[in-house]
This record gives structure tokens, sequence and C-alpha cells, in this order.
């Protein structure tokens, strides 16, 4: 797996048919152009082609208003299928998240007042990417079929990897941050 900008999605463009179809689903309603501001940033399944049926777009985000957050998020995507917005904690630290339905693609944009590529969301694809061009497609493979077990992304990953504990804190400790 050769070297990603996750920063911009154009290498979705001519990635799988899935990476194509969630590329159009995005830039048909301009959903990280109107996200600008907020650092909006693709992060996830789709983006490390480790998607199965079912699996959404996550969008992380950072604001440093929480309330023009929500009002950009209420304003540009309310009027989309199944839309909703709350508010929630991770990590001790609030969030915000929306989701909603552009094409066939749910989505879900995921905002925090930390910035995105400090983000545990983003972290963990970085890790999940190295890991994936380390251990090359017999590891993804293993990693899709454990998903469509059930297994969500992180703890997919730990079960491979024989990791110990939380998943989710075990995954960062593979390749440690450099911040």
């Amino acid at each position: 797996m050769p070297y990603i900008n996750f920063d911009n999605i154009d290498y979705l463009a001519n990635g799988t048919s899935r990476q194509q179809s969630a590329y159009r689903a995005l830039t048909s309603l301009n959903i990280l152009s109107l996200l600008q501001l907020f650092e909006a940033v693709l992060a996830g399944t789709v983006p490390l082609n480790i998607d199965i049926q079912g699996s959404d777009l996550d969008i992380l985000c950072h604001y440093t208003d929480k309330g023009s957050f929500i009002n950009t998020l209420v304003k540009e995507f309310s009027f989309l299928d199944r839309f909703k917005i709350y508010e929630t904690s991770i990590g001790g630290t609030d969030a915000v998240v929306a989701n909603f339905f552009a094409d066939d693609w749910e989505v879900e944009v995921f905002g925090q007042s930390i910035p995105v590529k400090q983000q545990f969301g983003y972290r963990h694809m970085i890790i999940e990417h190295q890991l994936l061009e380390h251990k090359g497609e017999s590891f993804r493979q293993q990693i899709i079929q454990l998903k469509q077990q059930g297994y969500k992304t992180e703890p997919a990953f730990a079960k491979a990897l024989n990791l110990e504990g939380n998943p989710y804190i075990a995954l960062l400790d593979v390749y440690p941050s450099k911040n």
C-alpha cells in the first residue's frame, strides 16, 4: 500500500469501486468542502480499503467553537436522510456527532476540540495503514474477515495482532505517536 495523503480524498477517485462510490457521495454534496473550516478528514475503513458492507464514512473534525460547529452541521446537513446530531464525551473530552445518509452511504461527522491529527480516530487510521502496508494482503484479508464476523475495526486489529487489554489503547502503543 503506497503513501496516501489522507488530507485530500482524491485518492478515492482511482481506488476500489467502493472507494469511488464514497468519493462520489462526498463530492456530490461537497461534504468535506462545507466542513473545511473544521479541518475535516475522512478516516476509518474506507480510506484503508478494509470496509465491509454497511461500513460508514467517518469524517473527523476539529472545532474551537462547539456552537459554531453544531450550527454548521445543522445548516448544511439537516435536510439529508436520517440526520441526527448529539453530544457525547470520548475519553473525557466533549464531542459532537452528526449522522446522515449521502447516496447509499451513512456518514458520521465527529468533532472535538482536539486537532484532527491528534484525535484517536486519526491516529488509529495511521497506525492501521502502517500495519496493513507492513503486513500485506493476507493481513488485510484477515482484518476484513474479522470485521465480517462482527468485530469493530480496532478490536479486529487487536485480535489479529494478539494485543492485550483495551484494543483502542493497545493499538496506539503499536506505533507510538511522535508528538
